[in-house]
């Protein structure tokens, strides 16, 4: 079965000390093993999906304004991706198999070309991995689940700034959207 991974939103506003809405430490700690992950499936020549949150300065009509404060604005360095994956994309950017996207809602899927992505590329099986757990990654892999590909989320490779949604998501991903949820 042909499989992507889809990188969600490991950026530095999500997950700098000083990000402007950092899960912080949690985020952190799974630097290493994200960063395993996607070099692994890019040497593989898996597809690799960069969905990385973006928001326009002042937009006041986006339902995340009312929600979160700002973050992830276009241009500024809280878009970047944090630590370590930064190097890793850049180095990889100009691969067939590694595709950066920008997403303005909480899945991957929504508003994107990302299922067409997939569909052309023969591609059943999405790996998740980034943050944050129950929010941006549960809407990609709910929606995953409502289009019909297999799922599989990294344990290790996702963090949220709320402890119990992170353990409520992964507990959903298994029992309410049959995911594999890996070690």
């Amino acid at each position: 079965m042909k499989k992507a991974l889809i990188n969600i939103d490991y950026t530095v506003d999500f997950i700098a000390d000083h990000g402007a809405l950092t899960c912080g430490k949690p985020g952190q700690q799974i630097e290493p093993e994200l960063v395993r992950i996607t070099k692994q499936f890019i040497e593989n020549g898996d597809y690799v999906v960069f969905a990385i949150d973006l928001h326009k300065a002042g937009d006041t009509y986006h339902p995340e304004t009312k929600l979160f404060p700002p973050h992830n604005i276009e241009g500024t360095d809280g878009r970047k991706l944090f630590g370590e994956l930064e190097a890793v994309y850049q180095a990889n950017k100009h691969r067939d198999n590694v595709y950066w996207m920008d997403k303005t809602r909480y899945s991957a899927f929504a508003g994107t070309d990302l299922e067409i992505k997939l569909r052309e590329r023969g591609i059943a099986e999405v790996h998740l991995v980034g943050c944050c757990t129950d929010i941006c990654v549960l809407h990609t892999a709910v929606d995953a689940y409502n289009k019909g590909f297999h799922i599989v989320v990294h344990k290790k490779a996702v963090a949220s700034f709320n402890p119990a949604g992170h353990e409520w998501a992964l507990e959903h991903f298994k029992h309410s959207l049959g995911a594999e949820v890996v070690e």
